[in-house]
């Protein structure tokens, strides 16, 4: 009987499974054997493309970081500034609270001392904060401000996030609730 061949997997590959995996469990779901078995691979064709498992979350960290940061802050800097990146940026934070960047953001949350994930959740942290920081300055905040609202806005996110995680009923998504907060974020006579 012929053994089906295996599809070659790339360090891609496993990189997205990896981050599946995260997004799923947490750290502690980023191990190489059930990864493996997901992939329906050996571990031999791990350590063709990663020297171990810390490389392995690195990666997955990596993409994380790429694809859920830099690549929306992309997509949301062909907007034109001001509110409508601001509203871009509230709206979709929200909307995508259920996919696996926020999943994984919320399962990162109770390992964020690990020495692999606290370097970049303190490098998503700060280029968020700095993003929405440049929004609110593009609204007239003075860089005090803007970064007083950007934090309150960013923290806005992190406890809706949590709130709809833990107890989904609770949560207020509606446009009506997003038109608020936006409208107390960005109104100059509200103090942040």
């Amino acid at each position: 009987m012929a053994v089906p061949s295996r599809q070659r997997l790339s360090a891609a590959d496993w990189t997205v499974a990896a981050f599946e995996a995260l997004a799923d469990g947490g750290l502690a779901a980023v191990a190489v054997e059930p990864i493996a078995v997901r992939l329906g691979a050996t571990k031999g064709s791990f350590y063709w493309h990663f020297t171990g498992r810390d490389a392995l979350i690195t990666a997955a960290l990596e993409l994380w970081e790429r694809v859920d940061t830099e690549e929306v802050i992309a997509e949301i800097d062909v907007l034109p500034a001001g509110l409508p990146r601001l509203r871009a940026l509230i709206v979709g934070a929200v909307e995508s609270r259920n996919d696996q960047g926020a999943r994984a953001e919320l399962a990162l949350q109770p390992t964020a001392r690990h020495p692999l994930v606290a370097p970049v959740l303190a490098r998503v942290t700060r280029r968020r904060l700095g993003y929405l920081a440049e929004q609110f300055a593009e609204l007239g905040f003075s860089p005090d401000e803007a970064a007083r609202r950007a934090q309150l806005a960013y923290t806005s996110y992190l406890g809706l996030a949590q709130l709809a995680h833990a107890t989904p009923g609770e949560a207020d998504l509606s446009p009506a609730f997003l038109d608020t907060m936006l409208e107390v974020l960005a109104n100059p006579t509200q103090p942040a």
